[in-house]
């Protein structure tokens, strides 16, 4: 079973890369972000018609989240618990072929010391309490989408270009480790620990071209699917297109 995540940045600009790399990667389950659409504007008939069911939270011009899946996609929830005012569409989990599994597009940040920095850090807090109760449940699951974190300098091209960038602070590291050691498997780290692994380049400057990416793309397995880990890593093709996203999928193989 192959699970991707992949920010899109705009659904129905990149319809065609989307339903293209469907039919090209072929993945069982999908979880999108940057949708910057409503949910009843989502391109579901699109999405159907090359196989896929879909749990959209949506909302205009910014952020949105979604699960695409071949199989059933069952007892939705459509927001990170834990603030019920956090009107963001940055959350959505679903279970799918015996997993839990969540589409997560955590806050930017930036810039470092307002209340956008506040901000990304409190989601962390919610997240950090709610992928405990996930363990603690025993669930199969999977934390995927786009963390808005790079862990390590070894995730960022250029350490010293990002030191104040809100995606390299100490505290946004900082929270990521944190959940992490919880008992959740990195899988890209894990497979692949020398590796610099970018899933996401900027358009300023030839970035893609030049390899000056960042790693802030990730699926995080709990133990029951980490031990069934196959292989995993960044699909890099999407992001050479025409028009691409800034985003490219990362993705895991799974024993069924």
């Amino acid at each position: 079973m192959k699970i991707a995540t992949w920010n899109v940045n705009s659904v129905r600009a990149r319809i065609g890369h989307l339903t293209r790399w469907l039919k090209e990667f072929a993945p069982d389950i999908v979880m999108l972000q940057e949708l910057k659409c409503q949910t009843a504007e989502f391109p579901l008939l699109e999405i159907q018609a090359a196989g896929y069911q879909a749990e959209v939270v949506g909302q205009k011009t910014y952020n949105g989240v979604a699960i695409l899946s071949k199989h059933k996609i069952e007892n939705p929830i459509h927001a990170l618990p834990g603030d019920h005012g956090d009107d963001h569409a940055r959350y959505v989990e679903a279970t799918v072929a015996g997993l839990r599994v969540a589409s997560i597009y955590l806050p930017n940040g930036n810039p470092v010391g307002t209340d956008k920095f506040k901000f990304k850090l409190s989601f962390f807090d919610r997240l950090d309490r709610h992928a405990r109760a996930l363990l603690k449940s025993e669930q199969p699951a999977i934390l995927a989408g786009d963390w808005n974190v790079c862990p390590t300098d070894q995730d960022v091209w250029d350490p010293v270009a990002m030191a104040k960038d809100a995606l390299c602070q100490p505290e946004s590291r900082a929270a990521f480790r944190k959940l992490v050691f919880q008992g959740w498997t990195d899988a890209i780290r894990t497979q692949h620990p020398d590796t610099r692994d970018y899933t996401y380049w900027d358009y300023f400057q030839n970035r893609f071209e030049r390899d000056h990416g960042l790693r802030i793309d990730h699926l995080l397995l709990s133990p029951r699917v980490a031990d069934r880990l196959v292989a995993c890593g960044v699909d890099r093709t999407p992001r050479g297109w025409e028009k691409a996203s800034d985003h490219t999928p990362a993705w895991v193989e799974i024993k069924d």
